[in-house]
């Protein structure tokens, strides 16, 4: 009996030893493991900046690589997206695209709601509307000769078409210079990766030749990346510019023939509806 209590009283006693043991190292485990997680946003989170510094890093290289021409093309580049930002707002604040307001004051004024035309056409800022108002007001004046209206609307469509196309010329600049630039810089490139060639003399290294063409491509790269967008955007914008002159054209010429436009709209919804019943038959 003294054996086997002593026996057990040994084992409990090894069992308590692990178990003090156990929950000490649980203990320190879980402050660390608290540590790991409190550190892991933290190495997340300076993950970005790190990033931002590595790309700001390659943009410099770059553009030591490519020299005051690079340099130039960036200039132009941040030239020509202000001017793209600077045309799209003046886009949207003027809502060229809006045109139903002055299909409803011209639909008004062919019902002989002259009054209801004007304040309809008045509620837009956008030049269609502009023009249709501008057109109603001269010919419901009634003591201005209708010559005299058309060219005064003539005259302000105008000025609006230019308003819209300023700045043009500067994208056209910079989408015409920006790759001739960049052939430029590609010859100096080819240039200086050749002279360098010749002072090397017989010790000749591949590596300076294929750094030089390397350096000198990138120029025209860069231009290429310029152009590319540039051209896209002018012919975008003389898209919408375009269509919008027709379209002011069109119902500003509604309003002086009015009368001839009733008939031939009747004369298109009476094709329009014999071609459906022809369809249906």
């Amino acid at each position: 009996m003294p054996i086997h209590q002593q026996t057990n009283t040994g084992a409990d006693a090894i069992f308590v030893a692990q178990a003090q043991t156990g929950g000490e190292a649980g203990a320190t485990a879980a402050p660390d493991a608290a540590k790991e997680v409190e550190v892991a946003p933290a190495s997340s989170g300076n993950a970005m900046p790190e990033i931002d510094n590595e790309i700001l890093q390659q943009a410099q290289e770059l553009a030591a690589a490519g020299g005051p021409v690079v340099a130039i093309l960036v200039t132009m580049s941040v030239f020509a997206i202000a001017i793209m930002c600077l045309k799209a707002w003046q886009f949207y604040s003027l809502r060229i695209w809006q045109r139903d307001v002055a299909r409803d004051a011209l639909n008004l004024y062919r019902q002989g709601r002259n009054g209801a035309a004007l304040d309809r056409a008045e509620q837009s800022r956008a030049p269609t509307a502009v023009i249709v108002a501008l057109a109603i007001r001269g010919i419901s004046s009634g003591n201005i000769p209708e010559m005299t209206v058309r060219e005064e609307v003539s005259r302000a469509g105008t000025q609006l078409l230019e308003t819209l196309r300023s700045f043009f010329r500067p994208l056209e600049v910079i989408a015409t210079l920006a790759p001739l630039l960049g052939l430029f810089g590609t010859v100096l490139g080819m240039i200086e990766a050749f002279r360098q060639l010749e002072q090397a003399g017989n010790k000749i290294d591949p590596s300076i030749l294929s750094g030089g063409i390397w350096e000198a491509l990138l120029t025209t790269a860069v231009g290429l990346a310029i152009a590319i967008p540039t051209v896209a955007m002018i012919s975008w914008f003389e898209r919408i510019v375009d269509g919008l002159a027709h379209e002011m054209e069109n119902l500003a010429t509604q309003v002086f023939t009015i009368e001839l436009s009733k008939v031939t709209i009747g004369h298109e919804k009476k094709v329009t509806s014999r071609n459906v019943s022809k369809k249906g038959k």
